[in-house]
């Protein structure tokens, strides 16, 4: 897929909408592999456990860095966000069968919540806005429920809710389990409730969070990118590192030189660049 196959209005609309996205066949099986094959690498340094929670993934292998800037997604990420953005958060999970559903300390699975800092943001009319997404990449089969699959209450993002039961293994009302392939990858917004249900299937989980906010906030997994991320970056990633300027008050308003993304933002009521 290229970003020219996006329809950008479109999804940006049923984003603002339901709360989340998914969109099938943004890497190919090749691309796949290479990042199984990375997350392969990375678990062999790892304790063997049922379930894992590697943060700052884009600083451990180099194929989990080429998803920075990710061309299929970028255009998207500054139609929902604005081009004066970061990454946030690169965020490997693994989760093991558990048919016994053991909770670990290293969360087997997860509860439901928004996401945030704590305390979390602040509220207006009981509604929390959006301050940061995450882009979710499949690497195993996740075409079934109950794989651990990422659980959420679509909609919820944009009005006062809150679950009655905040145990995952309970049934909330209007809950649904996302689904889907290797390669494709599902889109949602920290204010949107969401929970990592158990696995009871054969199939080992495995999903890569990046995330993306405006540089201004702090990103939650790193101070600052390391001189051999920023020594090979694009003037893309560069700014997605964060990397724009010495001088903080450039990030609340930088020059237009300091953030190339800006060339992907549509103009205003126009359509797509790519288009």
């Amino acid at each position: 897929m290229t970003a020219t196959a996006l329809n950008l209005p479109a999804l940006i609309e049923q984003f603002h909408r339901d709360g989340y996205l998914v969109i099938p066949g943004v890497l190919s099986e090749e691309k796949v592999n290479r990042l199984n094959a990375a997350v392969d690498r990375i678990l062999a340094g790892e304790p063997d456990a049922l379930a894992y929670n590697i943060y700052n993934s884009v600083e451990r292998d180099d194929e989990i860095a080429s998803l920075i800037d990710e061309p299929t997604l970028l255009p998207l990420m500054v139609g929902l966000l604005g081009y004066n953005i970061q990454l946030h958060i690169s965020h490997l999970t693994i989760r093991k069968p558990n048919p016994s559903d053991v909770k670990t300390e290293s969360q087997s699975f997860i509860n439901w919540h928004q996401d945030g800092p704590h305390p979390q943001f602040p509220k207006q009319n009981g509604v929390t806005s959006t301050y940061y997404i995450k882009t979710c990449y499949i690497l195993s089969d996740m075409s079934e429920p109950n794989r651990g699959n990422t659980k959420i209450i679509p909609g919820s993002h944009n009005k006062p809710f809150h679950p009655g039961n905040q145990d995952v293994r309970g049934l909330v009302e209007g809950e649904v389990q996302v689904c889907g392939k290797p390669g494709d990858v599902f889109i949602f917004p920290q204010n949107l409730w969401h929970a990592g249900a158990p696995n009871h299937s054969e199939f080992t989980r495995r999903q890569l969070f990046l995330g993306y906010s405006p540089i201004w906030m702090r990103p939650i997994d790193y101070h600052q990118a390391s001189e051999r991320l920023l020594a090979s970056a694009t003037p893309y990633r560069k700014q997605l590192l964060g990397s724009i300027d010495s001088n903080p008050f450039k990030y609340y308003v930088p020059n237009a030189e300091m953030v190339p993304l800006k060339e992907l933002a549509q103009p205003e009521g126009g359509t797509s660049v790519y288009e």
